[in-house]
């Protein structure tokens, strides 16, 4: 005995598929921006929430270099923004540039946002009279108030 299959039938399992098959599962939505704080890995479509770095936030950085763990003089303070890695020596390659007051021991860096960025310093080691140099990569999460850094420099 044979079995038959009806059209009705054919055009139903035809119905059920298509309907089945265009259904699609929504996207995640979120920042896939991997630059920005608050990047999700997840989020296969952007909703426009990216927060990037930069200048416009409540934030004051409160840089220190530090040679052998030693206080020394800033003399200038460059920082770069959306990055973890160094843009190298010259000033030209950073966004902010920030001359010391030379009777500190600190420099201060405010009206920062939340946000990725690398902090390059210059200084004067007086016990060894000698300008030092460094940088260090700092990922600000808060969105007000002060935040110490204490900056590698070496010779």
């Amino acid at each position: 005995m044979k079995n038959k299959i009806s059209i009705s039938s054919v055009i139903l399992i035809m119905f059920v598929c298509f309907i089945v098959s265009s259904c699609k599962k929504d996207k995640t939505k979120g920042c896939n921006d991997p630059i920005s704080i608050n990047y999700n890995p997840d989020a296969e479509q952007s909703d426009g929430s990216c927060e990037y770095a930069g200048i416009g936030g409540n934030v004051t950085v409160v840089a220190y270099p530090k040679h052998h763990g030693d206080d020394t003089r800033p003399y200038h303070v460059y920082v770069k923004y959306n990055t973890q890695d160094f843009p190298g020596t010259n000033p030209s390659l950073y966004d902010l540039h920030v001359v010391a007051d030379t009777t500190e021991n600190h420099i201060e860096i405010e009206n920062l946002k939340r946000g990725k960025y690398f902090v390059y310093m210059t200084a004067f080691d007086t016990s060894i009279a000698a300008g030092v140099s460094g940088g260090i990569p700092v990922i600000v999460t808060a969105i007000a108030g002060e935040v110490e850094l204490n900056v590698p420099v070496t010779e």
